[in-house]
């Protein structure tokens, strides 16, 4: 898809996905490493627990495609960044990005950054931990009588990576009109709020701060858990009610029943309504209990294997909560061909391993097989010796000469037209950025077939109802709405000429929707054979888990996300609810815009079949890569990191106050060391933990290295813990950061909104909407320094622009128009 573009890679592992995605689809991708070489290559797991550097598993895994050069000086970089079409950088290097813009006018370059690069926390210091504090998902996942958690291998760079993969690709299609590059601001923070799943928004509008509680989630009042224990471990099952879920409660009530686990009055209840009826009086909260301690009795008295043989049987809403091991033997993904065979250095010579394989599968050329990772300046001589290849992309990538004054545009996706059938949180995501940044898009929905975001909590006012739902303004900010029956005939034709126009078309529905409609690719295709259409599910267009449909609660199970968030010795307390549905739009951004690309290249249109779950792997890709090659399936471990310590989230003075401490470096552990000894005169407990830690250590905290740190773990977070409880967690933080310590509140939902750095970078913004007058959404992740985009208005009210899309965009007359009114077709 990307053929024809260079990109040139300055980050470590805060980033590698982006350059390695990139790869993937298509560009050239150039590895600036330093002589000592990228810092993943100095770091565990290895091959066959193997201590080198070309052994490095998270290197090997992360930059897979790229080709390696080393720089020995930044003249070099300005030299490689002259011939490539856009650079990413995450503060490996010192290098002036404004500088190489300057110099080559069309170039595109990309920051990932903690905080932004403006605002008043740009210079703090951060790691992933820290990161994950800010952002107020660390305030939701957990056990409320232990300290909040993150995802325990490392996501939050992850998630700015592929947010900045896609931010760029916007850029080089803007580029195609202007003639020009951009920059890409990033933030990692911004880009991980987007796992609060708009939580964090409920104190907008007075709504109570969310806490954490570990696998399950309070929706409006109703404490609703997502793991249950099973005969050989733990699945997810989604008990919720409303019209679109209450087929699916009613369906597993059903089998409880069957099964004796339940009465007959309970399967029975209208599940529809019961939220409704629960506000009204109607019925008792008894009622809900029952059915959740049925559940929990039934479910205990099945493996997962039972579970997921009558969940795809049946459609029911269970899910199970996986490991690595349990993933790579899926059958789902073999009949897939997902892995991909790489070839690695093994103890007994070369060997193929299993690797994380396509984002997704597509209609046009095949995204790449990606070629084992390189050796440390592999390829310099190819770039900067003589005889360089560095010059000019190929011809394929015509660069535009810049554009006159006043012919560009304002935002840099304003000439493409999306017809969206996407639903619920994974889908919208996508299509919610791409109108952020100037695609217009038309949602078509049914009154009769509400999306499910429309019932979920937080409502304004706390008040429920279809069109005061805060997640439903977000996630489809900026959209018209257009509703149709599509049952009737005459609705198709409206889709139709609508496919007729647009330029891509999403849709998000099981396999079976589009079909059932008569809009298949094939069909389409006949209309516009330049269209993209690009279909997000949970496990793809095929395979023997195909009619699988469900949330990105039960894809993060499938995916293994369950097993690795939490404590070893308590349930697995999962990523706050649907992780892989904030993940997939990040990735179907890069996707769509990588087929629209190819498009302009080659006039050819694709059907690209993106399965939430396989995409959501490579976020994980380097415990998968340790189980294959090392046999070693991944754990909960709290806080605790594979490298750094100390490193932990430590309480603070106050009701559930908490920081999250990393230290990266020895003279960032240094500095905290000083700190504490310095505070312990005057705090018993404290001066007792740092004698006993001392006399541990054999000669003092100065040292301990991050070898013998670690193997003082419980001594240090004993001791860090004894100086932070007194404290405030502002001052703990302050103190800090002063010393370049890395270290962060967990920002709750009010934090969050007090937060400077979030508010100096307006995250959260009130919009204009049709019924309240304006109402709040968040804001982008990115900035693009000279096309920026934002949310223009709020989710739209059902048909909001039922005229606006006949008349202005399909030219329908009014005797059109009435005959699809007659017909029931605008319902």
């Amino acid at each position: 898809m990307l053929d024809g573009y260079r990109i040139l890679d300055l980050t470590d592992d805060r980033g590698h996905l982006a350059g390695m995605l990139l790869a993937q689809l298509g560009a050239e991708v150039v590895l600036c490493e330093p002589p000592s070489g990228h810092r993943t290559r100095h770091r565990g797991p290895y091959v066959d627990d193997v201590t080198d550097p070309e052994r490095a598993i998270e290197f090997l895994v992360y930059n897979r495609g790229k080709h390696s050069v080393v720089i020995e000086n930044p003249a070099q970089i300005t030299e490689l960044a002259a011939g490539c079409d856009a650079v990413v950088s995450c503060g490996a290097f010192d290098v002036d990005l404004d500088a190489l813009r300057a110099a080559s006018p069309q170039l595109v370059t990309a920051a990932i950054t903690p905080f932004g690069e403006t605002g008043p926390k740009t210079a703090w210091a951060a790691t992933d931990l820290t990161i994950a504090a800010s952002s107020g998902t660390m305030s939701l996942t957990g056990d409320r009588d232990r300290a909040p958690v993150r995802i325990g291998p490392p996501q939050t760079w992850h998630n700015a990576a592929v947010d900045t993969a896609g931010a760029i690709l916007m850029a080089l299609h803007e580029r195609q009109t202007s003639g020009l590059g951009q920059h890409v601001d990033t933030s990692a923070q911004q880009s991980f709020v987007d796992c609060t799943q708009f939580q964090m928004m409920a104190v907008l509008t007075g709504g109570e701060v969310p806490v954490r509680l570990p696998g399950a989630v309070n929706l409006g009042g109703f404490l609703i858990p997502w793991v249950y224990e099973c005969a050989d471990g733990y699945v997810t099952v989604t008990f919720l009610f409303g019209p679109m879920i209450a087929p699916f409660t009613s369906r597993i009530l059903s089998w409880a029943c069957e099964e004796g686990f339940c009465e007959p009055e309970l399967r029975d209840k209208d599940w529809v309504d019961f939220g409704m009826a629960i506000v009204e009086g109607r019925e008792s909260m008894d009622t809900f209990d029952q059915a959740i301690k049925a559940l929990t009795s039934f479910v205990a008295t099945k493996t997962k294997a039972e579970l997921l043989e009558r969940a795809l049987a049946d459609n029911l809403l269970i899910a199970p909560i996986t490991t690595t091991a349990d993933v790579l033997a899926l059958e789902h993904l073999d009949v897939r061909d997902y892995w991909q065979q790489v070839e690695m250095p093994r103890a007994d010579g070369p060997a193929p391993v299993r690797l994380c394989g396509a984002l997704a599968k597509t209609t046009g050329e095949p995204l790449a097989d990606l070629p084992v990772a390189p050796r440390l300046g592999e390829h310099t001589a190819h770039y900067l010796g003589s005889g360089s290849s560095a010059g000019p992309v190929i011809t394929a990538r015509p660069r535009a000469e810049a554009a006159p004054a006043g012919q560009q545009m304002e935002r840099p996706l304003d000439d493409i037209k999306i017809l969206d059938f996407m639903w619920a949180l994974a889908g919208p995501g996508a299509t919610r950025t791409l109108a952020d940044y100037g695609a217009t898009v038309v949602k078509v929905e049914s009154e009769l077939k509400p999306d499910v975001l429309r019932g979920v909590h937080p409502f304004i006012g706390e008040e429920g109802g279809q069109e005061n739902a805060l997640q439903f303004h977000s996630i489809n900010a900026g959209k018209m709405d257009l509703t149709l029956d599509l049952s009737l005939p005459e609705a198709r034709a409206v889709i139709l000429d609508l496919v007729a126009w647009c330029d891509v078309l999403t849709e998000s529905f099981s396999p079976k929707a589009m079909e059932n409609w008569g809009l298949t690719y094939e069909v389409l295709r006949e209309v516009n054979p330049e269209l993209v259409m690009f279909s997000s599910c949970l496990m793809g267009q095929t395979g023997p888990m195909r009619m699988y449909a469900g949330f990105g609660t039960m894809a993060a199970a499938i995916a293994g996300f369950y097993p690795v968030t939490g404590w070893p010795d308590r349930i697995p307390a999962g990523p706050f609810t649907a992780y892989t549905d904030y993940i997939s739009p990040k990735l179907g951004v890069m996707l769509i815009l990588s087929a629209l690309a190819e498009r302009d290249r080659t006039g050819r249109g694709q059907h690209i079949d993106f399965a939430q779950m396989e995409g959501a792997l490579h976020f994980l890709a380097t415990e998968f890569a340790d189980e294959e090659i090392n046999g070693r399936t991944a754990g909960r471990a709290g806080n605790a990191d594979r490298h750094m310590c100390p490193h932990g989230v430590y309480p603070a003075a106050g009701d559930d106050r908490w920081v999250a401490i990393a230290c990266e470096t020895e003279a960032q552990w240094d500095a905290l060391a000083a700190l504490m000894a310095e505070a312990a005169a005057g705090n018993a407990e404290l001066e007792q933990a740092l004698d006993s830690l001392s006399a541990g250590a054999n000669g003092g905290l100065a040292n301990l290295d991050a070898d013998g740190r670690r193997a003082h773990a419980e001594a240090i977070d004993a001791a860090v813990t004894a100086w932070t409880e007194p404290q405030a967690a502002a001052d703990i933080e302050a103190a800090l950061q002063a010393c370049g310590v890395p270290a962060h509140r967990v920002n709750d939902a009010a934090d969050l909104m007090a937060d400077p750095q979030i508010v100096a970078r307006d995250h959260f913004l009130s919009v204009p909407h049709a019924k309240h007058g304006h109402t709040w959404v968040e804001n982008s992740n990115f900035e693009l320094s000279r096309t920026p985009g934002r949310p223009l208005w709020g989710g739209p009210m059902f048909g909001e622009h039922n005229m606006e899309v006949l008349e202005g965009i399909l030219g329908y007359d009014a005797d059109k128009i009435a005959e699809l009114v007659i017909a029931g077709a605008l319902a």
